[in-house]
């Protein structure tokens, strides 16, 4: 290990500057969520399914927005691409808190659609200005920063809420995250290492080509002006043919980027945000069911200071590990916290699988800089955020599932259970790839 690489990391200015940008623009929207909660339940009193059903309607814009915002930055830049995201973000989330619950469901939903793609903005702009083993510690110390602003914003975010100002703090979080993208766009940091040539406009040339042949049928004699005009309906033909089969290569094209590879990278990430949403669940159900309520601090600082302490380890390392090993060990370690009896137990078997959070995150996002160019990454990341998003949002029911029909240690066994058997049935397809390519 060479935990020098942080200090020769953090001396890159640009660098310092995207990680310390990254950190202060996510802390709002890791409030938001406790906010929201708490004020669909305390101001507009209704329910904590109601509360759950927002925050799912929230989690599904961002998971549906987050491949188009990225594939935005790769087309148009960062600076054009965050435009409709600073403007909506303090308009949205300013009327959000006024408005009754059946239109705050929309509202949340575009707020998620449009949200500021710090997370994957952050992640592409670190693949371009760290390299070699500088960008896995860069990773980790994203994922690092990452853990501090969940050991924060949520906190905030209860304490504001609780003290009877939900509202003021939503319209706050859509304000700080508008002026956030501002800067980001301010400091526009690269997401291209350089200018990549333009491919030529198929569509133009076609048009240019179609133009001659229309004028040199026009000038040709009568017999062949009657000849072209018989053969029209067989070249119209032929041209939708053509058309289908354009697209259907434009859009193979599109996705060439989508590997077997970043398929298993993008399985990790959704199983990862699985366990890691499951757990937070189970946490809060093994303590209310005991009557800890108070003392969930306790097990977050414990969890969360595992995760920064693994990350900084991690980010040391001269060689990678890779991400499904890792989601393995965190998916197993989790199982015994189902058998804590009290908080102080939780705590303690929290730091086995914390150890390897921040690690899974930092392994998974340097995989996929390291299989998609560049041209294509904003749009990869956005994926892969999609792909966390949509595990966070399986984890959360699925240990809410078995923790109300079993019991509290259940959500933990649950979600460990199914990390488990989905990094090993990824295992056994790699261990066949790899046989059959050797075979062949």
């Amino acid at each position: 290990m060479n935990f020098a690489l942080y200090r020769d990391l953090l001396a890159v200015r640009p660098i310092r500057n995207l990680l310390l940008v990254g950190m202060v623009a996510r802390i709002p929207h890791s409030a938001a969520g406790v906010l929201l909660t708490l004020h669909i339940v305390l101001t507009l009193g209704q329910g904590y399914a109601a509360a759950g059903a927002a925050a799912a309607v929230m989690t599904i814009g961002i998971a549906v927005g987050a491949p188009w915002r990225g594939r935005r930055v790769d087309t148009v830049g960062l600076r054009r691409a965050l435009i409709p995201s600073v403007v909506s973000e303090t308009v949205i989330w300013s009327i959000v808190p006024h408005a009754s619950y059946e239109l705050l469901l929309p509202l949340v939903f575009i707020g998620g659609l449009l949200t500021l793609p710090i997370f994957s903005v952050v992640r592409q702009s670190l693949g371009i200005l760290a390299g070699g083993e500088q960008r896995r510690t860069a990773f980790a110390l994203d994922a690092i920063s990452t853990e501090l602003v969940f050991m924060i914003g949520p906190a905030a975010g209860a304490l504001v809420a609780t003290a009877g100002y939900s509202a003021l703090g939503l319209t706050v979080v859509g304000v700080a995250t508008s002026l956030a993208g501002a800067f980001l766009m301010w400091i526009n940091p690269p997401t291209r290492s350089a200018v990549l040539g333009s491919e030529p406009d198929a569509a133009f040339d076609a048009g240019q080509q179609e133009g001659a042949e229309a004028a040199l049928v026009a000038t040709a004699p009568a017999h062949v002006q009657e000849a072209a005009a018989e053969l029209a309906p067989l070249a119209a033909a032929e041209q939708r043919r053509r058309e289908r089969f354009g697209l259907r290569r434009r859009v193979v094209h599109n996705f060439a980027w989508f590997t077997a590879a970043v398929a298993a990278v993008f399985a990790v990430a959704a199983g990862a945000g699985m366990v890691l949403s499951g757990t937070d669940v189970g946490i809060v159900a093994a303590l209310e069911s005991g009557g800890h309520e108070a003392e969930i601090g306790i097990v977050f600082l414990f969890w969360c200071a595992a995760s920064v302490l693994g990350g900084l380890v991690y980010g040391a390392m001269h060689r990678p590990i890779p991400p499904v090993v890792l989601l393995l060990g965190m998916s197993a370690l989790t199982l015994p916290m189902a058998f804590a009896r009290d908080t102080w137990t939780l705590a303690l078997l929290s730091l086995l699988p914390g150890l390897l959070c921040a690690p899974v995150l930092s392994a998974a996002s340097e995989k996929v800089a390291e299989l998609v160019s560049e041209d294509r990454r904003g749009e990869a990341m956005g994926w892969y955020g999609s792909a966390l998003t949509g595990g966070v949002a399986l984890g959360a029911p699925l240990a809410g599932l078995f923790i109300d029909g079993v019991g509290a240690g259940a959500g933990f066994i649950s979600v460990g259970a199914a990390g488990v058997a989905l990094c090993l049935l990824g295992l056994v397809l790699q261990h066949r790839r790899r046989r059959r390519f050797a075979t062949a």
